[in-house]
């Protein structure tokens, strides 16, 4: 009986050690991705930035010659 209850015990911790090793792998793989998607807010924040500012500056270009004409 106490065979029976450490192997059934093994077995668990087994799964468990699985389900740990798969969590921390997926973990990882969320971390990556989070960071990768950081990256790519930050890229597009900036070029969002720059469109913003060529706009306004053609705007106020326009307005220029508008008062000039």
């Amino acid at each position: 009986m106490e065979e029976l209850s450490l192997r059934a015990l093994e077995a668990r911790l087994d799964e468990l050690i699985r389900t740990c090793d798969e969590l921390s792998d997926e973990n990882r793989a969320l971390r990556d991705q989070q960071a990768h998607l950081m990256a790519e807010r930050a890229a597009l924040i900036e070029k969002s930035e720059l469109a913003r500012s060529r706009v306004e500056a053609m705007i106020a270009r326009l307005k220029a010659m508008e008062i000039g004409a």
